[in-house]
């Protein structure tokens, strides 16, 4: 296992993470424990939750990740775990947070920080983020910027401010963002470097052979303002697995879920995937060990995150770190994505 640093802070992580938006819903506490113990066997020491997770997300269910992670975490030493979770953000209608003030603001970092870490039984959070921003972005599959959408935003300088307050009192270690862009990025570093306030060392976006729009403005941005990229769904919910090629998978969230369909149901993403699929096989590789072994290949990317409902598919996931791409298997990936560029944004 490799582990980096994220941005300038002293934080150091696996290059895989175990994501656990499943926790609670898909999987079972029991379930969700075992994997936790088969991530830090094999040497992962970074978990990624929510406050709003497991998802779909429900008023029934919400908090209930964190409480499973708190669970478990209670009973290993803190210390070995890097713990990263997120707080809920205006522009999705989740009324049941906070009685739906989701304004990331002074008041509700606070509440959204102490209920968080009431549920992971824990003192501190080493890495928050933002799930996604306070103001409106295009963004879970949307690209086109449109500014007749904007809305009231709680500015970056008092987000920002917020997150110092509570990293004064011990409460969070670093910020991070989610779902960001090349803007956000950079706003939020500038405005951190002139007010002294606390600069993101990480975001969280998803990246993977479908989904490349990180390639462009943002590793620039990323690079240039030193902040690390957590690569989520690598494996575009299951679809690069090649197991949906006829239709949904039973038990899947695809087929669970129907809201998750629409970001990956776009022109081109099945011919994609099939020429993905090929190319793997023809590597003598899973197709999912192909796709994971991309996007830790990739030199703006700290941790890929990874997910799994059964521990069949957790086992195939973490023994994509046996598999190192050479330089004509990425040639062969960049062939493919010339014909069909990123077509599940």
């Amino acid at each position: 296992m490799k582990y980096n640093r994220l941005g300038n802070s002293e934080l150091v992580v696996s290059e895989i993470c175990l994501g656990t938006m499943t926790f609670g819903q898909q999987n079972t506490a029991q379930e969700a424990e075992e994997q936790l113990d088969r991530a830090l066997e094999v040497g992962i020491n970074f978990v990624d939750a929510a406050e709003m997770y497991p998802v779909p997300a429900q008023a029934e269910t919400q908090g209930r990740t964190e409480t499973i992670l708190g669970d478990w975490l209670a009973r290993r030493n803190r210390d070995q775990v890097v713990v990263a979770t997120k707080i809920a953000g205006q522009g999705r209608p989740i009324t049941w947070l906070r009685n739906g003030s989701l304004a990331v603001n002074r008041q509700n970092v606070r509440k959204a920080v102490e209920a968080s870490l009431k549920r992971l039984r824990t003192d501190y959070i080493d890495l928050y983020q933002i799930h996604w921003p306070d103001r409106y972005v295009p963004m879970f599959g949307k690209t086109a910027y449109e500014p007749e959408q904007e809305r009231t935003a709680t500015p970056i300088a008092e987000q920002l401010a917020a997150f110092a307050d509570i990293a004064r009192d011990g409460k969070i270690r670093y910020v991070g963002l989610s779902n960001e862009t090349a803007w956000g990025v950079s706003e939020f570093s500038r405005i951190a470097t002139q007010e002294g306030l606390p600069k993101v060392v990480s975001i969280q976006n998803a990246y993977s052979l479908l989904n490349r729009t990180f390639d462009s403005a943002l590793a620039e941005a990323t690079r240039r303002t030193n902040v690390s990229l957590l690569a989520y769904s690598p494996l575009a919910f299951g679809i690069l697995s090649g197991k949906h090629h006829a239709g949904p998978a039973p038990g899947s969230r695809l087929a669970l879920f129907d809201s998750f369909g629409q970001r990956y149901g776009g022109v081109n993403v099945a011919a994609a995937t099939a020429a993905y699929v090929a190319l793997a096989q023809e590597l003598g590789l899973s197709p999912a060990k192909l796709s994971l072994a991309f996007v830790r290949s990739r030199w703006f990317v700290a941790s890929t995150i990874i997910g799994a409902t059964t521990r069949s598919q957790l086992e195939e996931n973490l023994s994509s770190l046996e598999v190192t791409l050479d330089s004509a298997a990425l040639a062969r990936i960049e062939s493919i994505h010339t014909r069909y560029p990123s077509p599940a944004p």
